[in-house]
């Protein structure tokens, strides 16, 4: 029997998949009307998080950060199964996961840090991607379960916390990509271009495509023989930022890599390729 803490979208569509596995779940949530919707599908809600752990080999959980995921396991503990295997599948930081992998093994249980790039319909229909890392005995013992929430498991190694700052890294670019966007829409607004010809763009040129020998070619640190030289690209972004100031459209992040571009230029590095920037992130 597994329990879940946490009915937010992405706990409660784990829990609904479960359920339609075959597998019995208990649930808890702190407000109590999230957990005792999902009833309807044929999970046990409890309103006293020590009853719903109560019994339970495996205790997954998705909350909202680290503090709450040690405040909600603190609640937990006292109804937890001696040798309980929690997982927890909650964004955090790095420190975070490594802290309460030992100090949970040392009170005789063992914690695995499963974060997920996963949306609420990924999580229902059992896709997407599941990260671990640390002791790789408990990771062969509990990957044929993990898979069978996720479309795949990707194990990132022995090192505790690897995990934790993988997801934040996919989640950083997944930042920077969405303000860049945002930058994007904002100029094509300056520049009167209707989205519908920017999603015709963007159909027959994926830009998507060059996002890893990009990464490559970055960290290698070959910034010779350029394939857009970091003047050239000064020169587009300057053009960028004039139309947005002459249509009275801010951006968001373009004018700081101006600013970083400009950076690099006074160091001599202008007939490079514009990629170094990102020089000092590898070296």
């Amino acid at each position: 029997m597994k329990a879940f803490l946490g009915m937010g979208l992405l706990g409660s569509n784990f829990v609904k998949a479960m359920l339609k596995k075959g597998e019995s779940v208990q649930v808890w949530n702190r407000t109590a009307s999230r957990a005792s919707a999902v009833e309807s599908f044929g999970a046990k809600a409890f309103t006293d998080i020590t009853e719903a752990v109560s019994g339970a080999d495996v205790v997954h959980l998705v909350v909202k950060d680290d503090a709450a995921v040690n405040d909600v396991l603190a609640q937990a503990e006292k109804g937890l199964k001696p040798g309980a295997i929690i997982i927890d599948h909650t964004t955090t930081s790095a420190e975070g996961a490594i802290a309460r992998t030992q100090a949970w093994a040392q009170k005789g249980f063992t914690y695995l840090h499963a974060p997920v790039f996963m949306g609420p319909a990924n999580a229902l229909d059992s896709s997407g991607y599941m990260l671990v890392s640390g002791n790789q005995d408990v990771i062969n013992k509990l990957e044929p379960q993990l898979a069978l929430m996720t479309g795949k498991v990707l194990n990132f190694g022995p090192e505790e916390g690897r995990a934790a700052a993988m997801k934040l890294l996919g989640n950083a670019f997944l930042v920077t990509l969405t303000a860049g966007l945002a930058d994007t829409l904002s100029l094509a607004k300056a520049l009167s271009v209707p989205l519908s010809d920017l999603s015709t763009l963007f159909a027959a040129w994926n830009p998507g495509t060059m996002v890893q020998a990009r990464m490559d070619r970055m960290s290698r640190g070959s910034y010779e023989n350029a394939s857009w030289e970091l003047n050239m690209a000064r020169k587009d972004t300057g053009l960028f930022i004039k139309a947005a100031e002459t249509a009275g459209t801010p951006l968001a992040v373009i004018p700081s890599i101006a600013a970083e571009m400009d950076k690099w230029i006074e160091r001599g590095h202008g007939t490079d390729d514009w990629t170094v920037i990102g020089k000092d992130a590898v070296s």
